[in-house]
């Protein structure tokens, strides 16, 4: 089914730039995501501040709606290119950590990070929309979901080993290495290297969030899709404890979990193109909320194989969450205003997995895990009554003619 609409989106030249481009600068952040809280444990010993390392680089998403405005008032290819630059020069600046004195280099280079980050993913998502035609939007967001899964499968484990033999400035100058590149292939990608004419909504950079919240198709998407990845923060708060209350596994096993749920996320980026084709967003995004809240509740099962195919469920449900709600701010939201109303996207969605990471921590100190796991998915099934609710008000789409169109005998 998905053939058709994954060959024509390979086969557009921006298109196919623009994926190579995340798949180079995929790798190189998603070894040093990793390596940067390993980096400070190893020089300082604490775990509260191995685990700031990854609030550093999250915490510019607050700031969202004000730097989606100045994406909008530049042309949206030479952003992207120019915050790849940046980061390809700032990296090396890592050389000089070598003790713990000078760990506030890496936060302040995570901080950074996070800000050009949310930048990046602003202008990506105003880019792709000019660059690609509305019906193939969907396949993109899946085919870049998969990509990005598939390197957190692969670069965690040679950013360890790059660690591991020569410390963790070679990681930093492995990611200033791939930013360099990713800028040259995003510098070929001929859409998106004019500003934005104003369009009908220009306004403040509030203007984002006016237009997410007075859209009827958007509104319930992104509030489904925030309290789901609140949810997504309790669980994974929770993984820890179930590998050793619940199935009495050492904390390695939980990378085997997270391994088998990147593979159901690659799976569901890969399907999420023709599926988004043939049913309305939130129909999609409620199969995703419910195969994401049977998941957590298989994990409170004390059966290996429940935990493996929960985390199977958990990473096929996610994605589509997000990426209906992220693929239906491209098709609505108008030129002008979709930096802003990206980068507002982003923060309704992810703000709320970074706090409930917080919370989680706390709830699994003082309640027993499985009826943490049993509330998270009783939860998220209620979730899906609001969706199916708005369902009702929009039909699915008809596939595109000649996208995944039956074959004649």
């Amino acid at each position: 089914m998905s053939r058709w609409g994954t060959m024509r989106v390979l086969r557009d030249r921006d298109a196919g730039l623009y994926l190579s481009g995340v798949v180079v600068s995929g790798f190189g952040t998603s070894a040093m995501w990793l390596v940067a809280g390993v980096w400070v444990k190893s020089l300082t010993g604490s775990d509260p501040l191995a685990a700031l390392t990854a609030f550093a680089m999250w915490a510019p998403v607050l700031a969202g709606p004000a730097l989606g405005a100045l994406v909008d008032r530049l042309p949206r290819r030479p952003v992207i290119v120019a915050v790849d630059l940046l980061m390809a020069a700032l990296l090396p600046v890592l050389l000089l950590l070598d003790s713990a004195d000078r760990v506030w280099l890496l936060f302040a280079v995570l901080l950074v990070y996070g800000i050009c980050g949310t930048l990046h993913d602003a202008a990506e998502a105003a880019l792709v929309a000019q660059a690609v035609e509305s019906r193939l939007l969907g396949d993109l967001g899946g085919l870049r979901l998969a990509a990005g899964e598939g390197m957190k499968l692969l670069a965690p484990l040679v950013g360890a080993g790059l660690f591991a033999r020569y410390g963790g400035a070679s990681v930093a100058l492995l990611d200033a290495v791939t930013f360099a590149l990713a800028a040259g292939i995003f510098l070929r990608v001929r859409a998106g290297g004019t500003a934005p004419e104003r369009g009908p909504a220009p306004g403040g950079f509030a203007e984002g969030a006016r237009q997410l919240w007075g859209s009827r198709t958007l509104r319930p998407l992104l509030l489904a899709g925030g309290t789901v990845m609140f949810l997504a923060g309790l669980n994974g708060a929770a993984v820890w404890a179930v590998a050793d209350g619940v199935l009495g596994r050492p904390p390695a096993y939980v990378g085997l979990l997270y391994a088998v749920q990147g593979a159901g996320s690659v799976v569901a980026g890969l399907a999420a193109g023709p599926l988004l084709r043939r049913l309305p967003g939130c129909l999609f995004a409620a199969a995703g909320t419910a195969l994401f809240a049977l998941g957590a509740g298989v994990r409170a099962v004390p059966y290996d194989a429940a935990a493996l195919a929960g985390s199977a469920a958990i990473g096929a449900g996610l994605p589509c969450v997000l990426i209906a709600a992220l693929t239906a701010v491209q098709r609505e939201v108008p030129d002008a205003v979709l930096g802003r109303a990206a980068a507002t996207a982003n923060t309704v969605l992810f703000v709320p997995n970074a706090v409930a990471l917080a919370v989680g921590a706390g709830l699994v100190a003082v309640v027993d895990v499985r009826l943490l796991l049993a509330a998270v998915a009783a939860a998220g099934l209620a979730l899906m009554t609001p969706l199916l609710t708005s369902c009702r008000r929009h039909p699915a789409p008809q596939a595109p003619e000649g996208l995944d169109a039956p074959a004649r005998s």
